[in-house]
């Protein structure tokens, strides 16, 4: 079987097909229904069969059409907004709880419930406005700028009081509207150079400003000098009527020697409701030029060309002073670390005392040697350093006898003061012994001394001293030829 849609209110709203295996006719939703609009449908559905025997064809028509009425239902559904998006103005610097604009939303069933206003609090650009619940008026939250943020963009949602669940939402974005609240300013930093040979109307430098605002608020600046100060001889300036200015000198030549920094106060103006102006001061300094206009020198430097000395002059001269202090602090360090002279010259022969307090252990003071060769390294006790030691005796006791001083024989009392020197231990130098107890090790050849030989060399045989190896080769050549000559 074969279904199709005649004709009806609801063929662009449906369609039918038909089951493979049931053959019968499946109605189908092509577009979505709404209730409030059409509450029903009717169509007119044809049922034909497509597989025909043209012997009974005389009998047809092999088809037939019925009538089909569709009711809709209702839903509840949430709340609609008029508008898919909301565009909203405010100006910059409005007082809080001024009015943005307002958001509207309908109930879309039949019930038309009255519908409930928020603002979704996911941004921080949320909490910069609120929203009357029942009314949909968005009111600012906080004082704008809109030189910091020109555009906010928030979330509104409505729902039914009825029923709280069903929520629709829908974008709004505020534009903050620009007012004249920025003066304007330079564009930047201006170094304004003068040359000493300047002429009269001569431009030396070209000025534009800037301003927050937006054009509508500022685009065209105006120039001026102060005009509460009085006629400056120097310099002027030239309004050029396309947002910048040019400074112009008024006289011929400048000097740095009589002055080398002149500043010039200058007025800029907007074009905005109600006019805003600020005034900037600029900085021109005199500086030394080429021929062609070229900066060579400035301030300090001058003074410096003017007298002859140029940058590689002053370094060669800071370097020679340094040269010279350096050798100064040099001398005077080896002068102070040199040792002067016990006697400074044979001719110059004072009273001078001079003291050696270590007398030294005359020919026995071995201590600058190394003895420990000469110990026997097997049987040598501990390896210890000669010292002299102060012997552990008592100092005799000096008794002077009083006598007056013509009495005193100086004979006898400088032998008595050598006396008590000698006798008193406790004084240097000390006495030292040394041991050295070590022979050394006895030697594989065994003795070769002639003390217990016989008288006669002829009885001592030396043969035995080609036996001995080559440290003895010599002295068996010598035997051996006294031994041959005498047998001979």
């Amino acid at each position: 079987m074969k279904y199709t849609i005649i004709n009806g209110d609801g063929s662009g709203v449906f369609s039918v097909s038909t089951d493979k295996e049931t053959r019968e006719g499946i109605i189908s939703l092509k577009k979505p229904l709404n209730y409030e609009k059409k509450k029903s449908y009717t169509l007119n559905i044809e049922g034909a069969n497509t597989h025909l025997d043209f012997r009974f064809s005389h009998l047809g028509p092999f088809k037939d059409v019925t009538m089909l009425k569709i009711i809709v239902g209702d839903v509840d559904e949430p709340p609609l907004f008029t508008m898919p998006s909301y565009v909203m103005e405010v100006y910059e610097n409005a007082k809080i709880g001024t009015a943005v604009g307002t958001v509207t939303a309908q109930d879309p069933d039949i019930a038309n419930s009255l519908v409930r206003y928020f603002i979704d609090r996911n941004t921080e650009e949320d909490r910069f406005f609120t929203i009357d619940a029942n009314t949909g008026t968005i009111k600012t939250a906080k004082i704008f700028d809109r030189e910091e943020t020109p555009w906010y963009n928030i979330t509104v949602a409505a729902s039914e009081i009825d029923n709280p669940e069903l929520v629709s939402h829908v974008q709004v974005g505020v534009r903050i509207l620009d007012i004249n609240d920025n003066p304007p300013e330079l564009a930047r930093e201006y170094d304004v150079v003068v040359c000493e040979n300047a002429k009269p109307g001569q431009v030396i430098q070209t000025i534009t400003a800037t301003d927050k605002d937006n054009s509508a608020n500022g685009a065209r600046f105006h120039f001026s000098l102060d005009e509460g100060l009085s006629l400056n001889p120097n310099f002027t300036l030239r309004d050029n009527e396309d947002n910048t200015a040019s400074i112009l000198t008024r006289r011929r030549r400048y000097s740095r020697t009589t002055q080398d920094t002149y500043y010039l106060p200058v007025l800029i103006s907007d074009g905005g409701v109600p006019p805003l102006s600020s005034s900037s001061t600029l900085t021109i300094r005199v500086c030394a030029c080429e021929r062609d206009g070229r900066v060579r020198t400035c301030h300090a430097e001058a003074f410096l060309s003017s007298a002859g000395l140029s940058t590689g002059a002053l370094i060669a001269i800071l370097l020679c002073v340094v040269i010279l202090l350096a050798i100064v602090v040099l001398f005077i360090t080896l002068r102070r670390s040199k040792k002067e002279p016990l006697i400074i010259s044979e001719e110059d022969v004072r009273e001078n005392v001079v003291t050696y307090d270590d007398e030294g252990g005359g020919e026995e003071d071995t201590e600058a040697f190394d003895i420990t060769a000469l110990r026997n390294p097997s049987a040598a006790e501990e390896l210890k350093y000669r010292r002299d030691v102060r012997p552990e005796v008592k100092p005799v006791l000096r008794h002077h006898a009083s006598s007056s001083l013509d009495s005193i024989d100086v004979q006898e009392f400088i032998k008595q003061r050598l006396a008590e020197a000698d006798l008193d231990p406790s004084v240097p130098p000390y006495d030292s012994l040394q041991t050295y107890a070590y022979e050394g090790h006895r030697s594989e050849a065994g003795s070769i001394s002639s003390l217990d030989s016989a008288t006669t060399h002829s009885d001592q045989d030396y043969n035995y001293l080609g036996d001995w190896g080559p440290e003895f080769k010599k002295l068996a050549e010598l035997y051996g030829e006294i031994e041959s000559e005498r047998t001979t």
